[in-house]
């Protein structure tokens, strides 16, 4: 009778620690939905944010934006800046290591910058790099590749010197450009050093599977440094660009996330799952240039009542329905170094009252009803939104100023070279997604010396110095500051008129826990958790 009570007993017993344990062995899987089959997982050829999702989950740079979208120390723990602001010394972690358990060095930093400069690789976005000494010459074959200004002082320790001070650096860092390779494994399995099996990577996962056009599987990278915060073992990447089958697999709790679904569908999508759905602003203005070379766009009037008589409320909710938001600055919201944009004086404006002042300033200048006929044509890349928006555009300046407004539209490629080329024109579409996540990137666009962007081709000498002044500031705050005043400027004047910042959409299942949305619409899954 003891025996069978001690038996009983004992069975309870593991029964009880069974199932006990049973949470902690079940795996956590977060289910992404990524919107698109990544071409490369070779950091030299990315360009595409499918790609950057995937590639900063298996690979750390030196900086990484954390969950808010700030940057923050990645490979590297430290750094320290010459006085003169032009040498980075950055001490890679002590225990930083690749996935094969070798350690991460600064001579594979080195390498993987070389790499990536080098014009036998070709690299999309080497520009990225281009604060970096000799990064152009080198890129255009013009220097040698080991005259790049990156130098591995010793194992753990990397010295980076720059062409001038580049206050931004840090975030062309974080860049997936700037992820590094294994020099060994390179070197020893050329191109295949991306295959699953092969890949050795530094970041808080592995690459463990892929299935083109069907699914990525990523593990928990056992050798990553801080492997013990990372909460998830497995991530799978699932590679749908069809909106709506993305919507039904959250619908249908087979993804955790769901990336870009349909605009059209965001007024349903909130009704049934609330807080889930997030909209989100990101790093990207959609802007009307005016060509101030030829009258009557060179008069700061007319180009400011054109730009106050836009009702941006209307595009943001009716074309776009709230997938992209009213916009009154050329540098979106959201940028951490920055803070909040410098609006246009009329921003705060009723739209009434926009109207009323545009009418009364357009009739200062001496066009519209009453003075010189305004015949207007917009320009714009083939796109059924962007079309809507001309349309749009052209019926309120006719209502306002009673213009004559044409429209002409080209396909993407044609539109951006004949702007790039100099072609004139009246008023042109255009848009700027942020290569790095700092005012600079935008507000450069309207210097005079920008041959290639600056469509409108705006020559303010008081602008330009305010950038130059800012190019040699490093204090952040003072530099801010002049940036803040730069924008101010370009504001008053309007060479640009902005109507939209772009928003991110995703849906976010209540599962997910750890989710910040952030202006670079940086994920990282290592900041990120499921609870079942």
């Amino acid at each position: 009778m003891t025996s069978l009570k001690l038996k009983l007993s004992a069975a309870a017993l593991l029964g009880s620690l069974l199932i006990g344990a049973s949470p902690a062995l079940a795996e956590a899987v977060l289910h992404r939905g990524n919107a698109g089959e990544p071409q490369t997982l070779d950091q030299a050829h990315t360009s595409i944010n499918i790609e950057e999702f995937i590639l900063k989950d298996l690979y750390e740079g030196l900086t990484i934006y954390d969950a808010a979208g700030k940057v923050v120390p990645g490979a590297a723990e430290t750094w320290e800046l010459s006085d003169d602001g032009t040498v980075y010394t950055f001490k890679l972690r002590a225990d930083a290591k690749w996935s094969d358990g070798s350690p991460v060095t600064a001579e594979d930093f080195a390498f993987s910058f070389r790499r990536v400069e080098d014009p036998k690789t070709a690299a999309e976005y080497a520009n990225i790099l281009f604060p970096i000494k000799n990064a152009e010459k080198v890129n255009k074959g013009e220097v040698p590749v080991d005259q790049l200004g990156v130098k591995a002082v010793d194992e753990k320790t990397l010295e980076i010197t720059l062409e001038r001070p580049t206050p931004f650096f840090l975030e062309l860092l974080a860049h997936q450009t700037a992820l590094p390779v294994s020099k060994a494994s390179v070197e020893k399995n050329g191109a295949d050093f991306v295959k699953p099996g092969v890949m050795v990577s530094n970041g808080a996962f592995k690459l463990a599977a892929h299935v083109p056009n069907d699914s990525l599987t990523v593990e928990k990278n056992a050798n990553y440094w801080d492997a013990a915060n990372v909460k998830l073992d497995k991530v799978i990447f699932y590679p749908i660009d069809d909106q709506a089958a993305s919507v039904r697999r959250f619908e249908a709790k087979e993804m955790d996330l769901a990336y870009n679904f349909s605009a059209d569908q965001i007024e349903r999508l909130r009704k049934s799952y609330g807080d889930q759905v997030h909209v989100s602003p990101t790093l990207a203005t959609y802007y009307y240039a005016f060509d101030t070379r030829q009258e009557p766009y060179s008069d700061v009037r007319v180009r400011r009542a054109l730009s106050m008589a836009v009702d941006r409320d209307f595009l943001a909710k009716e074309i776009y329905s709230g997938s992209q938001l009213p916009s009154y600055s050329m540098v979106p919201p959201g940028i951490e170094s920055y803070g909040d944009p410098a609006k246009a004086d009329f921003a705060n404006l009723s739209q009434l009252d926009r109207e009323d002042q545009a009418i009364a300033l357009m009739k200062e200048a001496g066009y519209g009803e009453g003075g010189k006929p305004l015949n207007i044509e917009i320009r714009y890349n083939t796109n059924p939104n962007h079309e809507r928006v001309a349309t749009a555009v052209a019926d309120m300046w006719k209502n306002t100023f009673g213009a004559k407004v044409s429209l002409v539209n080209l396909d993407v490629s044609s539109h951006y070279a004949y702007l790039q080329e100099g072609g004139k024109f009246n008023v042109a579409r255009a848009g700027w997604v942020a290569d790095y996540a700092d005012a600079e990137n935008f507000l450069a666009l309207s210097l005079s010396t920008n041959k290639t962007f600056n469509y409108g081709h705006f020559e303010n000498a008081e602008f330009d110095a305010l950038m130059k002044k800012s190019y040699e500031e490093q204090d952040p705050a003072a530099r801010s500051k002049i940036l803040h005043e730069a924008e101010t400027l370009l504001m008053k004047e309007q060479p640009i008129a902005p109507f939209l910042t772009q928003a991110d959409l995703w849906l976010v299942s209540s599962r997910v826990k750890g989710w910040q949305d952030n202006g670079p619409n940086a994920h990282l899954s290592k900041f990120l958790s499921v609870a079942e």
